[in-house]
């Protein structure tokens, strides 16, 4: 089987004011990256508008209608501080969820061995009826319900590694026996959330915070010691990736230490956990990183593994 890779332009229509680290150009740098040679075998797909049903699974209709009516004809909306709109910003954040529920059905029915959704704007800080941290809606959340209420799992788990802890995917799994979050993040860090005693209606939810400046052995020392052995326990039918890359060396948002190639080494360990467990099955969503550089070849590396591991 293959790797399945889900884009759409729309992500470039979601713009936000100059200055910005969650722009464009972050897009722009990943397709240029992944228009290698090494990645022609890649199965490019086209990434579908999420439909209402998708986000009712973690959002109330009240919150999906005021998103869609918060959408400027032109120049830009401020949601909050961070969190910005444009014309083209509830299309972009709809295909960036419908890719990963996409994606799921893909993965899940055997028609791909695993998948990896770049799009934006990213989904992990979106909370029930609150948009925040550049997220409009819980993607990776809703693949998660997705996966549960439509493609037949009866247990996921959802690795975010992105260097912010993210609120918003807790938010809306913290009722669901049925998932496993788990997050590794920078501790103290915007946006203040993700402590170890966070555990969630069920106590399917853990939280393993990083000190700054922290390398990428600590992170492959708190993988390898709890969180990927909590997944194998869970024994999930398929696992989900946030996959922020912003705990690099380079990026600006935040000071982590981890390198490239401490990505790759991640990534291969959620395959053989899920090798293990699921049959290989993995579905990644791009989140985080705003070093462009950092960003594309993470990104790479990343991609790089799935494709290997899911030939």
């Amino acid at each position: 089987m293959t790797t399945a890779l889900y884009t759409h332009p729309a992500s470039l229509y979601h713009v936000t004011p100059p200055g910005h680290p969650e722009q464009v150009a972050r897009i722009e740098a990943i397709t240029k990256a992944l228009a290698d040679p090494a990645f022609d075998g890649l199965t490019r797909l086209s990434a579908p508008l999420a439909e209402d049903a998708l986000l009712l699974h973690g959002h109330p209709q009240t919150y999906i209608d005021h998103i869609r009516a918060s959408e400027p004809a032109n120049g830009y909306l401020a949601l909050d501080a961070d969190t910005h709109m444009s014309a083209g910003s509830v299309e972009a954040a709809l295909r960036a969820a419908g890719a990963c529920a996409a994606a799921v059905e893909l993965v899940m029915k055997g028609a791909a061995s695993n998948a990896f959704c770049a799009l934006r704007p990213p989904g992990h800080h979106a909370e029930v009826e609150l948009p925040m941290g550049f997220c409009l809606f819980g993607t990776v959340a809703l693949g998660a319900k997705h996966a549960l209420e439509t493609c037949g799992a009866e247990r996921v788990a959802v690795i975010d590694f992105d260097v912010h802890h993210g609120n918003g995917t807790q938010a809306l799994l913290w009722h669901e026996a049925r998932s496993f979050f788990a997050s590794s993040h920078q501790s103290p860090l915007w946006p203040g959330t993700g402590h170890p005693e966070e555990r969630g209606a069920h106590g399917t939810i853990m939280n393993v915070p990083l000190p700054p400046d922290s390398s990428g052995q600590r992170m492959r020392a708190v993988y390898e010691g709890e969180i990927l052995p909590a997944v194998l326990a869970f024994r999930p039918d398929l696992i989900l990736v946030s996959a922020g890359f912003d705990a690099h060396r380079a990026d600006p948002l935040a000071s982590l230490n981890w390198e490239t190639e401490d990505f790759a080494w991640l990534t291969h360990r959620i395959c053989d956990v899920a090798d293990e467990v699921c049959g290989g099955r993995v579905v990644s969503s791009l989140e985080g990183g705003y070093d462009l550089e950092a960003l594309a070849e993470s990104t790479a590396a990343h991609v790089a593994v799935l494709m290997e591991r899911g030939g």
